[in-house]
Parts: structure tokens; sequence; C-alpha cells
């Protein structure tokens, strides 16, 4: 498992990498937490694949406990990925993005070009 950081001059980015295991627990989310915040980092990337189904189903409430905690942390959450078949069959999932990207705490991008605009790159 590759888990890394990168950083530019205004920036310290910690990604959690393809190959690394899915974030299905809250306890999860938190152990991300702790290597972004040992990596210095303040943007964390998570591939949309490395997230749990379960997290794209907002009743479940597992999004909104695994946002908040990166939240708490003041660490900006990128979650990367092409999302508009997800948003596409959920109504409140395509607004709990379309808000989410309104902000500039969480932020949900199709791909790395989508997240280098956003983070001025």
């Amino acid at each position: 498992m590759s888990l890394g950081s990168r950083e530019t001059p205004e920036i310290r980015i910690f990604e959690y990498a393809e190959d690394a295991p899915v974030l299905r627990t809250v306890q999860n989310a938190v152990d991300a937490i702790g290597r972004a915040m040992a990596a210095s980092a303040s943007v964390v990337i998570l591939p949309m694949d490395r997230l749990d189904p379960a997290f794209f189903e907002l009743r479940t409430g597992l999004a909104g406990e695994m946002l908040q905690k990166f939240v708490n942390y003041r660490l900006k959450v990128v979650i990367l990925g092409d999302h508009a078949q997800l948003a596409s069959q959920s109504i409140p999932l395509r607004d709990f993005i379309r808000e989410s990207n309104r902000g500039s705490s969480i932020w949900f991008v199709a791909d790395r070009k989508e997240l280098e605009t956003r983070l001025g790159m």
C-alpha cells in the first residue's frame, strides 16, 4: 500500500492512495486523518473507489460522520473521481455534491485537472 504526501509552495497535500484499504468506518477516516496530520497536510485527497459504497448513500450517515471528522481537524477534503453517475441516481447526493463544491472544506472533483484548477496549481 502506498500512501503519500506532496506539497506546493502554498499547500501540503496528503493523498490516500488508490491501493490503500477502503475507508469503511469512521475509525478508518480517523486513521487517515492521523496520517494526514503526521504529514502536516492541509488537503486530503480521497479517491472515490477508496470509499465504501455506503458513503454515497447519504441515508447511512457515513459520509456526514466521516467528513465532519476531517472538517473538525481543519482539513480540506477532496473526493476524487467521476461522481456523475452516482449523482444522477440520487437527488440528495447530487444536491450534497453541489453544496459541498460551493464551499471551501469539501470538494467533489472528477479528475486531477479539475483538482489542480480548484487548488490554483
